[in-house]
């Protein structure tokens, strides 16, 4: 309905925002990263949105990129997720890393969005794997290949993403801090796994 607003800052809050479009103030609901990202009031942006029609409601869903709207849109079409559920859930993960979590079954990851539980969270697994590439994100760009061609490059990076995996982070996160560390191809598996450590904390 409608493709993008494009307007000045008014006010943000952590989980909506005015814009000044005119002379006309939209109210937008947004992600909690989202919100963060805004530049400040009195600044211009540019929310890519998304137009939620109920009997008792219309409202709008503000994104900084196509590729955070594409995934929400995904998000929704999922049973037993609407739009408050999907900004949840992008609010802890962003797009890359939702996706990625897809394509890697972390249910944990996902799980920790306000509101959705372990059984939700397979669910969007199980209905959005097929529809979610790695090649679309920037980590699986980075790590390259699907789990079964092996999702790390060399062995230490392999060896410090399952052991943390066995201390109890998510497949997701721990991708992401192992391939944060640079140097970690001329280090031994216990150096890279304290390296990787500090960047989850």
């Amino acid at each position: 309905m409608i493709a993008y607003v494009n307007g000045v800052v008014d006010i943000i809050s952590e989980d909506n925002v005015v814009l000044d479009v005119g002379g006309i103030g939209y109210n937008i609901k947004i992600s909690a990263s989202t919100a963060e990202k805004l530049p400040g009031a009195g600044k211009q942006v540019k929310l890519y949105t998304y137009t939620s029609v109920r009997e008792d409601a219309i409202q709008l869903f503000g994104f900084l990129s196509r590729n955070d709207l594409d995934i929400f849109k995904k998000c929704i079409s999922v049973s037993g997720i609407g739009p408050k559920g999907a900004l949840a859930i992008l609010s802890v993960l962003d797009a890359d890393s939702l996706r990625f979590a897809i394509l890697t079954g972390d249910a944990k990851a996902i799980s920790k969005a306000p509101g959705i539980g372990a059984k939700t969270a397979e669910r969007l697994i199980l209905e959005l794997k097929g529809k979610v590439r790695a090649e679309d994100t920037q980590i699986g760009q980075e790590i390259g290949g699907s789990e079964s061609e092996g999702v790390m490059d060399n062995v230490q990076k392999r060896e410090a993403v399952e052991a943390l995996v066995s201390l109890g982070y998510g497949r997701t996160e721990a991708v992401k801090a192992v391939n944060a560390v640079e140097g970690i191809e001329e280090m031994d598996s216990g150096a890279a796994l304290k390296a990787a450590l500090k960047k989850m904390f």
